[in-house]
């Protein structure tokens, strides 16, 4: 029986614009907002980017956006391989066909020094995922149990996953930005079974390992046996080295029990900004269908070489490795530590890099900076390169090879000199860094947006796509709208483009928060959509930007979830604030904040450091009151345990209050954030501005 979006598909088929129009038609498509429009055509392509079509027949509103390369289905599966139906199936496939392929690589010898990568292949990774596996059966492990894994990127983690996904185990990747506390909880809060740890985190969990009950079995990854911590007496807990489960599940082996596309892969957990941390319940299928959709949009080779970074315990790091796996793509992994980074990429020399803004953005300022003080003829020299490479990229052209050889195969070695592409992801990246690092390194870079409860990416930039400032059309595995926002003044009729709250459905999309009802039906509507939070905004060629965010959550450059609320409620026990507002945003990765002083306090203190001023004015404006001020928060964060990033690394002072006569509190006296974000945006540019000249260029760069 046809599902009501078929039937609206087909229904429409039969009226597909031809794929080629004229100039003069495509920008006449271009300029006018199609979804607010009573006379939409019956099927809308935009440059091929992306196609809009009705959500239901009945309405006749023009406002769902698809992939422009998969219009009328939705992808599930690889286009060469629709067999593969869950992460087994896709690595038996890499078995089968690259077996003697590198693929998992590390520079770390067992003796802890550094050397060159060595690799693992897939077949030997194949073999090992087998007796982990079997390990896990010996040890009583039931099919459907959960399994975390609580240690940075190494070899050892790809091959547990393939091991839970041959089992039919659901894996639980745990991290320290979380803090023990919330481990803790996601631990029992997903019932996991046994835990893969380094004998970093095993300290960890030995501070509470009563509190864990579900736990049978301790697996610590890096030493043997004899080389382990003295462990306490735990009942019902046994603790194992993986080299010592390796060999059990070797002399045991236990056939597979390979899941089903529906089945759980994995349980995601993530930061809990608003509360306690939640567990995107994704699927193998899932996870399928987002690399399927991904691979239809970029190529990639069995000669690729990528290195792993990115925390394996998020979403993004994590599809990519699904996509390297079905490719044959060899994956090296860094030491560990990220202030080595450069010295592995200059080993590795990796053909794919994938990182996030606040990354690049170091990457742009240590550029910027040696050109600056290069000495006037090198600077002229760059800028004549650049402008005349970007010159050529924009208009379509191929750069002359001498800008290369007299400028840029310099830099390029930065990154080992054989990059062809590289992903941005996590937050927006600036257009002008966006656009200095495509001209400087030579290769595609392409943008994504998207979340964990849908399996990674939403939104892609098209190879060959040189617009920055957007993250792309929609993927072929989902599909797209706007929703009207009209507390916020985000609608459909906006002019020139429709803006809304961004909503998503299709295969990718998760099945639910685990074990939490409620908050699963906060964001999915009657007809299915998930609701992201996100406010967008299309750009002509069916491309999607990002403008804003419906929740007072907002994320830093580098991926960090930020609550505010949170975190004004913990300055509030500062002496000198009577009120604070922070701000941060993902263009910077620092907090900031605004304070309304405490005027007997502010007073009293400059008193005692003999400090004379005209006006209380004037005092908030002396920096060794900011200094006071921050130094008295620093201490209020360290006693509440904020984490790193959730401390303002500056402050401004006010000696006014936030009020409902100066519009920046709402009746119930809440913070009006859009309002004090307007107000106070001078002060927040230069307290960014401050910060931005205080951090030193990195030095390897």
């Amino acid at each position: 029986m046809e599902s009501p979006a078929q039937r609206r598909l087909n229904a429409i088929q039969s009226h597909l614009l031809p794929s080629a129009v004229s100039a003069a038609e495509d920008e006449s498509l271009i300029g006018r907002n199609v979804t607010s429009s009573s006379s939409s055509p019956p099927f809308f392509v935009d440059q091929q980017y992306s196609v809009i079509l009705p959500e239901k027949l009945q309405t006749g509103k023009w406002n769902v956006y698809r992939s422009a390369r998969s219009p009328m289905k939705l992808l599930s599966r690889f286009d060469d391989h629709p067999e593969i139906g869950t992460l087994h199936e896709n690595f038996v496939h890499a078995v089968e066909t690259f077996r003697d392929y590198k693929y998992l690589g590390t520079r770390i010898r067992v003796d802890g020094t550094v050397g060159e990568y060595k690799w693992m292949t897939f077949g030997e990774a194949a073999t090992a995922r087998e007796a982990i596996g079997s390990g896990l059966r010996y040890y009583g492990l039931e099919q459907g149990a959960c399994v975390g894994l609580y240690f940075i990127n190494r070899p050892e983690w790809l091959v547990v996953d393939h091991a839970c996904s041959a089992y039919s185990y659901i894996s639980v990747p745990l991290y320290d930005t979380l803090g023990p506390d919330a481990v803790k909880f996601v631990v029992n809060h997903s019932g996991i079974k046994a835990i893969f740890c380094v004998p970093e985190t095993l300290n960890t969990l030995l501070s509470f390992i009563s509190s864990i009950p579900s736990v049978r079995l301790i697996v610590v990854v890096g030493g043997a046996d004899e080389h382990l911590p003295s462990l306490p007496s735990t009942p019902g807990v046994k603790f194992v080295s993986y080299l010592k489960l390796l060999g059990q599940g070797r002399r045991n082996l236990q056939p597979f029990c390979p899941p089903k596309p529906d089945d759980v892969a994995t349980i995601c957990y993530t930061s809990g900004t608003t509360g306690t941390p939640k567990g995107v319940v994704l699927t193998h299928g899932n996870l399928i269908a987002n690399a399927s959709a991904f691979c239809r949009k970029v190529k990639f080779y069995s000669s690729d070489v990528y290195i792993s970074y990115l925390p394996l315990a998020h979403i993004y790091e994590r599809s990519n490795q699904v996509i390297c796996c079905n490719n044959g793509v060899g994956v090296g992994f860094y030491q560990g530590d990220n202030l080595k980074l450069m010295d592995d990429l200059a080993a590795l020399r990796p053909t794919i890099f994938c990182s996030v803004p606040r990354l690049y953005n170091r990457i742009y300022a240590g550029i910027t900076n040696a050109v600056s003080t290069s000495g006037a003829l090198k600077e002229r020299l760059f800028r004549a390169a650049y402008n005349s490479k970007r010159q050529a990229i924009m208009n379509g052209r191929n750069a002359s090879p001498i800008w290369d050889k007299l400028v840029f195969n310099k830099i390029k070695e930065k990154l080992g000199g054989r990059v062809r592409i590289l992903g941005s992801g996590a937050s927006p990246l600036s257009p002008d860094v966006m656009d200095f690092l495509r001209v400087c390194f030579g290769c595609m870079l392409i943008e994504g947006y998207g979340m964990t409860e849908t399996s990674c990416i939403i939104t892609l930039m098209d190879v060959g796509d040189v617009l920055a400032g957007h993250v792309g059309s929609p993927h072929a595995a989902c599909e797209v709208k706007l929703v009207d926002v009209p507390e916020m003044n985000y609608t459909s009729e906006d002019e020139p483009y429709p803006r809304g709250e961004i909503c998503v459905r299709g295969p990718i999309v998760f099945q639910g928060y685990y074990k939490d009802e409620v908050q699963t039906r906060e964001v999915f509507d009657d007809d299915g959509w998930f609701h992201t939070g996100d406010i967008g905004l299309w750009l002509p060629g069916g491309r999607l930007r990002i403008i804003d965010r419906k929740k007072n959550i907002f994320k830093l450059a580098q991926g960090e979830y930020i609550a505010p609320e949170k975190i004004e409620n913990v300055y509030a026990k500062c002496k000198f604030a009577s009120q604070c507002f922070v701000y941060g945003d993902s263009f910077n990765s620092s907090l900031v904040a605004v304070v309304a002083v405490e005027p007997d306090v502010l007073r009293d203190w400059a008193a005692s450091e003999g400090i004379q001023y005209e006006d209380l004015g004037q005092l908030c404006n002396d920096p060794r009151a900011k200094n006071a001020v921050l130094a008295e928060m620093d201490d209020v964060g360290r006693e509440a345990q904020l984490r790193g990033f959730e401390f303002a690394k500056a402050v401004t002072l006010v000696p006014e209050q936030f009020t409902l006569e100066n519009g920046l509190l709402t009746p119930t006296f809440k913070i009006k954030r859009s309002q004090a974000k307007e107000y106070f945006a001078k002060a927040i540019a230069n307290m960014y501005a401050e910060l931005s000249t205080s951090e030193p260029a990195p030095s390897k760069l």
